[in-house]
């Protein structure tokens, strides 16, 4: 009888040897292992995020997209536990719209926000980021269909904002 499978401790080896040759061929590229939050400028770990400015005709969006910001600091340990932060982000919702999708009885949402970290009033790093969430209209049910939308939009910004903190906090 054979067995379909290496010993644990061939696999083992084979899985550490692969990991190795990844770290070597990347070491000499540029590439590196970099964890959460460390592309953020030297000094900077504790930040303060204001509400934001909304640039759209849509009420309420800058509490939305705040909350998500602050949601996001809060799940990497950067939101400032009260008036002691190194720096702050800031953000504006530059636009949201709708449109339809080829498919029937769906709609789009799309958004676009900028998100700007400032230390002593200077633009240390800045980002646009923008997506879209698509969600059903509904049969007819006008509430239903308000509903479906928030919820799309409430996806979109914890989306957008993940994505924003994440290319701020890059090291790239």
């Amino acid at each position: 009888m054979s067995r379909p499978f290496a010993p644990v401790s061939q696999r083992f080896r084979l899985a550490m040897g692969v990991w190795g040759a990844c770290v070597a061929a990347s070491a000499g590229c540029g590439y590196r292992f970099v964890g959460k939050g460390e592309g953020l400028p030297e000094g900077v770990t504790a930040l303060c995020a204001p509400v934001f400015t909304n640039e759209t005709p849509e009420p309420t969006l800058e509490t939305l997209f705040t909350r998500y910001l602050r949601q996001e600091l809060t799940r990497v340990g950067r939101l400032s536990s009260g008036t002691a932060c190194d720096a702050r982000l800031e953000g504006t919702v530059l636009s949201v719209w709708n449109s339809p999708t080829i498919t029937g009885n769906y709609f789009r949402i799309s958004a676009n926000a900028r998100l700007r970290l400032v230390k002593d009033g200077q633009v240390l790093k800045e980002t646009q980021v923008g997506g879209t969430e698509d969600y059903l209209l509904g049969t007819g049910d006008i509430l239903q269909a308000e509903a479906n939308r928030q919820a799309a939009l409430d996806r979109l910004a914890e989306v957008l904002m993940r994505d924003g903190y994440d290319r701020l906090a890059s090291a790239w």
